[in-house]
């Protein structure tokens, strides 16, 4: 009587030599499986065939078989009909969904690499000793995602493909923004540029003449001036993108987009001059800001800001974004997806 047909997932290191893939092959043929899936990665120490079989032996008799080929650390574990899904269509799916939803990334990740588990780190060190059921990639500095997977050590080239996955949801390479002419409602004409080193002194000057009750909205404080530092990491684009909009000579406006730790989300906030607000000029740099948040890759733009700044509020809103209470009570957060941008 015949054993009943079971699909297995089987993976295996072997030597770089002639002839030894179709060794394991015909190992598996001569034990009753039909191949339903290849794939040859590399690792530390050789290469890895895995192989997706449907096949009637015991796990058992398959390891058996494959290291009497010449299979090294054979492993066999239990697959299913869904993993029969073509693998390049299958990374695509799930590309697909994390560019609309990269706040998923460790879930996602770990559907990639079919692991165990995935979660967020922050700030963990990597263990110098070996652990192959673990893999840590990195995200930002001091954030990573943390996969689990006890049947089967990642492989290096599922290190790599973990990496390239982790960089479609953070931000795309620096590229030149260039100046646009922006048209109030009542006929101002204003010049918007990126922020670079040369508007520190007009930075500087623009807060000299805000008012202390519109440095506090923008920095949850009445900030006479700008620190070094902040201007510096204002300017950096590897953390942000900033605008600065300019009229008669002046800079009249800050936008600041500045990228999070967490994929797919970008905060902003504004500095606008007394006398230039209620224009319309916030309304026309955050949807620069947003736009340049899309293009970018990012899903959704956040902002935080004190719960009495009611016009920024309004502008939010009138974008497309909800409001929200933090823990702090006279601290609001709004959240705008890119796509929820309205034409008002």
């Amino acid at each position: 009587m015949l054993e009943d047909m079971a699909f297995l997932r089987i993976r295996t290191t072997v030597d770089e030599r002639p002839g030894r893939l179709a060794s394991l092959a015909a190992a598996l043929a001569g034990r009753g499986g039909n191949i339903l899936g290849l794939s040859v990665q590399t690792d530390a120490d050789g290469t890895v065939d895995e192989f997706v079989a449907e096949i009637s032996a015991t796990p058992e008799t398959v390891r058996t078989a494959l290291e009497a080929a010449g299979g090294r650390r054979v492993q066999v574990v239990p697959a299913t009909a869904h993993e029969l899904t073509d693998e390049p269509t299958r990374a695509l799916l799930l590309a697909s969904r994390l560019r609309s939803m990269p706040w998923r990334l460790p879930e996602l990740l770990a559907e990639l690499l079919r692991a165990d588990d995935g979660r967020w780190t922050y700030g963990e060190a990597v263990s110098d000793l070996p652990d192959p059921t673990r893999l840590v990639v990195p995200v930002a500095a001091r954030r990573a995602v943390r996969l689990r997977r006890a049947d089967l050590p990642f492989t290096l080239t599922e290190a790599a493909r973990a990496a390239s996955f982790v960089r479609l949801a953070q931000p795309a390479p620096d590229h030149a923004t260039p100046e646009q002419g922006i048209r109030l409602a009542d006929g101002a004409q204003v010049t918007v540029k990126p922020l670079t080193g040369i508007y520190r002194e007009a930075v500087r000057d623009l807060h000299d003449r805000c008012s202390p009750e519109a440095r506090r909205f923008r920095y949850f404080t009445s900030m006479p001036a700008l620190p070094p530092r902040m201007f510096e990491r204002l300017c950096d684009r590897t953390r942000g993108h900033s605008l600065v909009a300019g009229h008669d000579g002046q800079v009249v406006a800050m936008a600041n987009l500045m990228f999070t730790p967490d994929p797919g989300i970008a905060e902003m906030a504004f500095l606008v001059e007394d006398r230039w607000q209620g224009r319309g000029l916030g309304a026309a740099l955050a949807r620069m800001l947003v736009t340049e948040a899309r293009d970018q890759g990012y899903a959704e733009v956040r902002a935080t800001m004190l719960s009495d700044n009611v016009r920024m509020r309004r502008l939010l809103v009138s974008l497309g974004a909800t409001l929200g209470y933090t823990d702090d009570p006279g601290v609001v957060e709004s959240r705008l997806p890119v796509g929820a941008l309205t034409s008002a």
